[in-house]
């Protein structure tokens, strides 16, 4: 089975598309920050992710929140959340429907 195929693929992803950034009306997923996910035979899920940049105040909570939010899903054994700065995050990452909510259309 492929993640995409994985049972537990669609609630994380619903379950992160519930976080925001602080400072921008768009949820993370939509917002292009999310990168990758894995999710194990053993539901062990591993979030690959970044943040606008290093500096973002919101750093620390954006990654807890993620995990919280996660690990709050039946079946989920344990959850880690990677932030990685490569590449770097762009506005061209957001997607269609975060450009539409941003007014960038």
């Amino acid at each position: 089975m492929t993640d995409n195929e994985h049972p537990l693929r669609q609630p994380v992803m619903d379950a992160l598309s519930t976080v925001y950034d602080p400072e921008v009306p768009v949820d993370i997923v939509n917002f292009g920050l999310i990168y990758g996910l894995e999710i194990t035979d053993e539901n062990q899920v591993k979030v690959t992710m970044s943040l606008t940049s290093p500096t973002c105040p919101a750093a620390q909570s954006i990654p807890e929140e993620c995990e919280r939010k996660v690990q709050g899903i039946e079946g989920v054994k344990d959850v880690e959340i990677n932030i990685v700065w490569d590449p770097p995050w762009g506005p061209e990452m957001i997607s269609p429907e975060g450009r539409e909510k941003l007014g960038m259309d």
